[in-house]
């Protein structure tokens, strides 16, 4: 069995002539290896390489009983299995590094069971702090690691019966690492899904408007300045303008003025106020240690809720819904107001923000309590 993971496959010397095209298959190779958060692919495979050297340094000295020997067996194969899954260079990197996690947390639980006391003994202030970082308080096992380190702190010495205990609860306390960490992957996918949702609704508007400017026209009629829209104009004072508009309603004076142009280019600039309100958000983001882009997936969000809260700003002040804002007197200040409510999609996007604050908080750290250890990259104490 090997103990090093196995390296990238090497592309053989491209044949002659064809130096350049070969060069962009070697690129388009390196990009595939890149792939799905490389830093912790390669902290998973040190993790994976240091518990094989472990379990085989304990296995090797003399013989060991049938039990025991099924044991190592199936950490030594579980951690193959995490090498095969971090190797994988398609479909979901973030999925492989998950299913890698996983095959470790099982190699390392098994290993516990062939320590020695003396060695369980050795690790245990990182195991109880893995434990307490995953647990919750009232949670049983975690009271009684506790009770369990308190007395081995005290000079008593560790039993069998409580490095069952203690396997237990850092078994359910991987199983619940996991499962924060699939929590963090459905929150993003709930976000980006959102974000696509929202952006083909505003591309559906906006070609809506383009095709059909006079249905809901965003156009202001303010006093004496004849008809504003958002990059239209027509005033009143010509008596060739009064002559064409004589005789019309409001609503068709709307529809005859407004442009094309109107709402695409109030989406527009919705659009980019909310991009300037995601890159000032920036400020707050701590970033992440999951191979989820949760921080990306929140930026993404404010682009299209950010032209649609422009137009539909706009659409109440049309109708009367802000009393003494409801009459624009130029196409300019119908852009500013754009601007300003493109901007004030912060509004409703940062209680998303929080709540992904308290998805990504949960999956343990310094940021949710204090007394929390850090943990190496791949989850286990120590």
């Amino acid at each position: 069995m090997e103990s090093n993971p196995t390296p990238p496959e090497r592309l053989p010397p491209p044949p002659p002539g064809s130096s350049r095209r070969y060069g962009r298959s070697q690129a388009r190779n390196l990009r595939r290896h890149e792939r799905g958060q490389w830093e912790l692919r390669e902290g998973l495979r040190s993790r994976v390489i240091e518990l094989e050297a472990l379990l085989k340094s304990k296995t090797t000295p003399g013989p060991l009983t049938a039990g025991d020997q099924v044991l190592a067996d199936q950490a030594l194969e579980s951690l193959d299995e995490a090498k095969r899954a971090l190797g994988h260079e398609h479909g979901r990197p973030a999925a492989h590094i998950a299913v890698a996690q996983t095959q470790l947390d099982l190699a390392y639980v098994i290993l516990l069971r062939l320590l020695t006391l003396e060695d369980i003994t050795a690790h245990l202030p990182g195991i109880v702090a893995f434990i307490k970082e995953h647990l919750p308080l009232g949670d049983e096992r975690r009271a009684r690691v506790d009770e369990m380190a308190l007395s081995v702190r005290g000079g008593d010495t560790l039993t069998e019966k409580q490095r069952e205990v203690l396997i237990d609860a850092s078994t359910v306390a991987h199983q619940v690492h996991l499962k924060e960490k699939l929590r963090v992957r459905s929150f993003a996918h709930i976000v980006f899904g959102v974000t696509a949702a929202l952006a083909i609704i505003a591309a559906l508007i906006a070609m809506a408007g383009a095709a059909s400017p006079g249905t809901v026209p965003l156009c202001f009629n303010p006093p004496g300045m004849g008809i504003v829209c958002a990059t239209a104009t027509a005033g009143t004072g010509s008596a060739a303008n009064r002559d064409r508009i004589a005789g019309q309603s409001l609503d068709e004076m709307y529809a005859d003025v407004a442009s094309k142009w109107d709402y695409p280019v109030v989406e527009l600039v919705g659009l980019v106020a909310a991009a300037v309100a995601a890159a000032a958000s920036l400020r707050r983001i701590h970033g992440t240690s999951t191979p989820y882009n949760v921080p990306v997936a929140l930026a993404l969000l404010k682009l299209p809720t950010g032209a649609l809260t422009a137009l539909l700003g706009l659409l109440l002040m049309r109708g009367d819904f802000i009393p003494g804002l409801s009459a624009l007197d130029s196409s300019a200040q119908i852009i500013a107001w754009a601007v300003i409510f493109g901007y004030a999609q912060q509004l409703f996007t940062r209680f998303v923000d929080s709540q992904a604050q308290l998805v990504l908080n949960s999956v343990g750290g310094p940021t949710t309590n204090p007394a929390k250890t850090t943990r190496n990259p791949s989850g286990q104490p120590g």
